[in-house]
């Protein structure tokens, strides 16, 4: 996956990321553990998907990777199986088209989609929860990858220095994280009127 904040950079602000699943129900608390959905959740999900329209294995996958932002994106060796199962169970058709295969929700899938609409609504949900709070993820800490071109003295070992100093503050007394609050807000005031 090439995303501008991805989950090797996600795991480095533990501390952050606590805060992230509030509000997350068991599939996107799984998903930010980095635990896959098992093959009943996909298969569901991607009847869901499927509800919606036809589509080939690789436009599911890239479904999916967008209503999470990019953070869950399942590799063909889990969609391709869990499509061929929906196939066996009569809840999709495939056509194919030349080399690749157009999968399409049957009547069957449909029943058993309603049977199981609350399970695949909050799935979806919570996979495009994970989307919102990635957006904002990276808007927050954008710019982590770029080239400082500054050195030691840029903005990115501005960035790192203050990183270091919030995560040695994280055990304070409220006093101290209250004076924190106040020199960051002022220091935010300070950069603004730069220019």
């Amino acid at each position: 996956m090439n995303t501008p904040f991805n989950r090797n950079q996600w795991r480095r602000f533990g501390g952050f990321a606590a805060g992230f699943g509030d509000g997350l129900g068991m599939i996107g608390k799984a998903i930010l553990a980095g635990r896959r959905l098992a093959a009943g959740e996909l298969q569901l999900v991607l009847l869901a998907l499927l509800a919606e329209r036809a589509r080939h294995g690789y436009e599911l996958i890239k479904a999916l990777e967008e209503r999470s932002g990019g953070f869950y994106s399942p590799s063909p060796g889990m969609v391709y199986p869990a499509l061929s199962w929906l196939e066996e169970m009569g809840y999709a058709s495939v056509v194919a088209e030349g080399s690749r295969k157009l999968y399409s929700i049957t009547d069957s899938g449909r029943t058993y989609l309603e049977q199981n609409r609350q399970a695949a609504d909050t799935m979806l949900r919570q996979l495009e929860y994970i989307g919102r709070r990635m957006g904002r993820v990276r808007e927050i800490f954008g710019g982590l990858d770029e080239e400082d071109e500054l050195g030691e003295r840029g903005i990115g070992a501005a960035r790192r220095e203050l990183r270091q100093a919030l995560r040695e503050k994280r055990g304070a007394s409220s006093e101290e994280k209250d004076q924190v609050a106040k020199i960051l807000r002022e220091a935010t005031a300070r950069i603004r009127g730069v220019g």
